[in-house]
């Protein structure tokens, strides 16, 4: 019996690991989306200080993403920010190797308020230092762009 349910962990464990390709130009994840229409960082950020709300296709660097399974990354912004990338409804998640990509992603962003509870669960799964996770002790205003596709383009 506890050889069946080994087995059994074992083909899960590498079901689930098989269904996230590696994050290699082309590679889509979430809604098939293309790259046409997409803009740069700079007018996403425009566009939030404008109308409090951006919906379409941006384009920039990932340089961080969850450690632990891939469900949530942060993309480069013109001040060296990052915008927290969430997955519409949970419903897909990124590789970890999806760091320093070229990437398009289409959703909605908004500006939010993330708390000190939140930040620090983030830095965890985000590989960070007990010591840089204690200096977390307020919240944070920040972009979060809700994605329902993701396309690696370099």
């Amino acid at each position: 019996m506890k050889g069946l349910l080994l087995l059994l962990a074992i083909v899960f464990s590498v079901s689930t690991n098989a269904q996230i390709k590696p994050a290699e130009k082309g590679v889509g994840y979430g809604a098939k989306i293309t790259a046409a229409g997409a803009v740069e960082v700079n007018v996403l950020e425009e566009a939030i200080t404008k109308n409090g709300i951006f919906t379409g296709k941006v384009k920039g660097t990932i340089f961080s993403v969850c450690q632990e399974k891939g469900c949530w990354m942060k993309l480069e912004q013109t001040n060296g920010e990052g915008i927290v990338i969430r997955f519409k409804d949970y419903k897909f998640f990124v590789p970890k190797n999806i760091v320093n990509r070229d990437v398009v992603l289409e959703g909605v962003a908004k500006m939010t308020t993330t708390s000190v509870e939140a930040l620090k669960h983030e830095a965890e799964d985000a590989g960070k230092t007990k010591e840089e996770i204690d200096k977390i002790v307020s919240p944070k205003q920040e972009i979060e762009f809700i994605a329902t596709g993701v396309l690696v383009i370099i």
